[in-house]
Formats: structure tokens, sequence, C-alpha cells
């Protein structure tokens, strides 16, 4: 299948690149590695991305190039779909993105069905930054300092800094050879994780407080609100990284993190160690992702749906 993408690169004029929205590292590096290529090959690219890049990632090469608005989506006879295991996963434009001519899904996750007929996908992969970077080494492209440093901060972002069990020797090889090519992994770092703002300090001291551990402490859990936003000052994109925190509690072998996105409407971060597969409570909640990090939606007062929660944790 790679040789195939590979051919419709090359056969490519007008290429569209998208990702899913609520924006990370991995989906916004990918992106911009790609799109960076397809320039450096004198093809005609855009990257289209329903929501806005969280103030932490636009450090990227090239983010200041990505739209939020398209209109001739027929224009486009090539669309790469990176790191979404469902076309839904894109947004509103979904449908409009379906009928583009060539469709290629590069993506890492779990819950992917393999929506597309051009795809590249392991679910193995610590990243689809890691894969992005296997297609480019397959192509023989000659990768510059900026795309090396997009797909670095994709993949570190997607390891936890390469501490997830994604991590293997083949995401070390290709961090080395980012590197060595112009990746700068403290630049990088401290633009992602050491340039946060005082809203988000605020709100995580808030967020700290509602920290609730159940199933004889083997469920951690915390609560982001609306109120917490609106008194803080806050955004959404501010929570990144908040579910990682009550998994850092010694016995802790699930994390939940539940943002409330309406009166009654909440989405759920999932993240477990070894022994957890929280692919599967997503799943049962109508989400998906990863084996160990998953998320979904879920409607109904807190109280409720953390008993539901937790039972679907028991269940496992």
């Amino acid at each position: 299948m790679i040789s195939e993408i590979i051919k419709a690169i090359n056969e490519g004029k007008n290429f569209l690149i998208t990702s899913h929205v609520r924006l990370d590292g991995d989906a916004l590096g990918s992106e911009l590695a790609v799109y960076l290529m397809l320039k450096d090959m004198d093809k005609k690219a855009v990257v289209y991305n329903k929501d806005h890049t969280p103030e932490r990632y636009q450090f990227l090469p090239a983010a200041h190039n990505i739209v939020h608005n398209i209109s001739d989506f027929e224009h486009y006879d090539t669309c790469f779909i990176l790191d979404c295991s469902d076309l839904t996963r894109v947004g509103e434009e979904a449908e409009k993105i379906g009928k583009i001519e060539k469709l290629i899904n590069i993506d890492h996750h779990v819950s992917n069905d393999g929506f597309c007929f051009l795809k590249m996908l392991d679910k193995k992969a610590s990243s689809t930054g890691e894969l992005v970077f296997r297609l480019m080494q397959e192509m023989r492209f000659k990768m510059t300092k900026d795309i090396c440093t997009n797909l670095y901060a994709a993949i570190i972002t997607d390891t936890g800094s390469f501490r997830y069990s994604s991590t293997t020797k083949e995401t070390f090889l290709a961090a080395g050879i980012l590197v060595g090519e112009g990746a700068n992994p403290q630049r990088i770092a401290e633009n992602i994780y050491e340039s946060d703002s005082p809203a988000r300090l605020k709100l995580l001291a808030k967020t700290l407080s509602t920290l609730s551990l159940d199933l004889e402490s083997k469920v951690g859990s915390m609560v982001v609100t609306q109120k917490d936003l609106m008194e803080t000052g806050a955004s959404w994109e501010h929570t990144e990284g908040f579910v990682d925190i009550p998994r850092t509690v010694r016995g802790i072998e699930v994390s939940v993190l539940y943002t409330q996105r309406g009166k009654d409407h909440f989405k759920l971060s999932l993240r477990s160690k070894a022994k957890v597969n929280v692919e599967k409570v997503a799943k049962k909640f109508g989400g998906g992702g990863h084996i160990h990090a998953s998320s979904c939606w879920i409607k109904g007062d807190i109280e409720t749906i953390k008993l539901q929660v937790i039972e679907a944790v028991r269940e496992l």
C-alpha cells in the first residue's frame, strides 16, 4: 500500500491536508511535515483544520499557513487525512472532504477500521508522526530542519516524551535521525511543556481540588467545569495534559479527566497503565482511540457519569 501512496503523491497536483478536531501535537506536527514535504516537491498544498491551533503549538514551522475556512473542496485531487480513525473526526466538512478523488489516511488508532482505500495504518506505532517519518524514509525524501522539527514534536507529544508503552526501538531511531537532521529537542520541549500561561496554572489549581480516587485507589479522576474556565480566564486547550496527572499517583491504573462542554455534556479523556484497555471503556460510550489513551462524550450529570465510567472500568 505504501507504494500506491507514493504513486498518488507523485501524480497529485492539488493537495488538501487535514486532521481531527481538538488538535494535538501529533496531528499538527504530522500535517505540517506533510505540507512542507509537498511544497518542497513543488506541489500545491493547503492545511485545513476546523479548530484553531493551540497556543503551545504555534511555534511549529509553517503553523501560520494553516487555514480554517475552505469553500472550494472540489479544487483538490488528493487529500491526506492524518491521525484520524474515522472521517467524521475532521469535523463538519467531513462529507465534502470525503468526495475528494483520492483520500490517503495515515493513522495509528486501534479504533481505525480502514475507511480509506489508500491507507497507512499501524496500531502499534507510537504516533502518526512516526508513520509519516517512515513514509518519507521510503520515499528517500531529504527532510529539512523544519520537517524534522514538526515530526519530532509529533512523536514526543504522542509518546508522553517517550514514556508510553507504544514507544519502541523504532521510535527512538526515528527521533535520533530527526535530531541529527536538525530538530532541537530542548527548544521543542520548552515550547510545548514549559510555556504555560498563568490562566492554565490557575485552572490546574482548581482542577486538582476535584481529584478523587475510586476502586480502592485504582481509578483517579478530575473534573473541569465551564465555571472554572470562566473564573480563571482559561480555554479548553489549557486542559491538555491534565488527564495524565492522576496517573502519577502510586497504585492508579486508570486516569480520567471529565471536561464539561455543555450543561449536561462531558468529554472524557482516559489514560491507563499496563493492565487496562481504556479503548474498550471509551468504545462502550461511543468513543475510541488507543489501548492506553482514549476518549468519548457522555450526556448526563457528572455524578451519574462517574458511576457509569467506574462500573465500566470495574468490568475490565
